[in-house]
């Protein structure tokens, strides 16, 4: 073959090897340097490939919240301010005094309690005669007073007022006072139920434990297993009682006096009590 003829034949040929040459090298510089299939077909076929995700960083970030101007808080009045002040002061000081109890931390630390005494009492006196100016800001005027002749008057005015209630009661409620014969402190509370029951006249019915009368209740009922159901477990006890109603709720137990029964049934026959209190209410079977 002639020279000539060998050259055109020899560069086609290198041509036919460049691909292949290619391949033997750095597949990322492969790929940048000759696009298309022959640059990659280490790869295969990949028409059916999914779409690569974006770089995160490429992807768009939210847009950061608008900051405004932050809210206006109102100043402290500067009597608060001297307050705080005053009792951080406080507490350091006796907090130093506590740790270490020398002469004059602890004088620095009785100074300044003096001081805020001091302080305290002035506000007491303050208050005080603002209240001697507003009655309804008295305290000595709301409820039970605190002087002795208007306290007297008051006891005067509560027993008018439980008497009246309890003859009201009288009309649908009953005292029931259980007991047992052999019970001394049983013996000395009937008198104090007798009279009690003759003065405001409300009705006392006996109910005896053991079927024992005593004096002032000879004739009482026997207990029927409602003592029982109401949980007396001492005696003497009285439970207010209405009939009609089906209602009963224990007034006391041991030895009560006749002002003790007037304010405990007084108290027990209000509605609001009656909501806020548990009682126990159960229907009266008694033969």
């Amino acid at each position: 073959m002639s020279p000539a003829t060998f050259a055109p034949l020899l560069l086609c040929c290198l041509f036919a090897l460049l691909p292949a040459a290619a391949l033997s090298q750095d597949p990322g510089r492969r790929v940048a340097a000759v696009p298309g299939y022959w640059s990659d077909n280490w790869r295969g076929w990949h028409f059916y490939e999914d779409p690569q995700d974006e770089p995160a960083a490429a992807k768009a970030a939210p847009a950061p919240p608008k900051s405004g101007p932050a809210p206006a808080t109102a100043p402290k009045a500067p009597e608060l301010v001297q307050f705080e002040q005053l009792q951080k002061r406080l507490e350091e000081t006796r907090n130093i005094a506590i740790m270490r109890p020398t002469e004059s931390n602890v004088r620095r630390y009785m100074e300044l309690e003096s001081r805020v005494v001091g302080q305290a009492s002035l506000f007491a006196d303050v208050a005080q005669r603002v209240a001697w100016a507003t009655p309804e800001l008295d305290p000595t005027l709301q409820g039970r007073p605190v002087n002795a002749k208007a306290l007297e008057v008051y006891e005067q005015d509560q027993m008018q007022g439980r008497t009246r209630s309890i003859a009201q009661l009288g009309r649908d409620h009953v005292l029931f006072f259980f007991f047992r014969s052999d019970c001394p402190y049983c013996h000395a509370f009937a008198p104090t139920l007798e009279a009690f029951q003759a003065r405001y006249g409300i009705t006392v019915v006996p109910i005896s434990l053991d079927g024992g009368g005593i004096p002032g209740f000879p004739a009482p009922r026997p207990d029927n297993g409602i003592a029982r159901t109401l949980q007396v477990t001492q005696v003497p006890a009285v439970f207010l009682a209405q009939p009609f109603a089906g209602k009963i709720a224990p007034i006391g137990f041991g030895v009560l006096s006749e002002s003790q029964l007037l304010e405990r049934i007084a108290m027990a026959a209000t509605p609001v009590t009656e909501a806020t209190v548990p009682s126990r209410f159960h229907p009266l079977t008694l033969r």
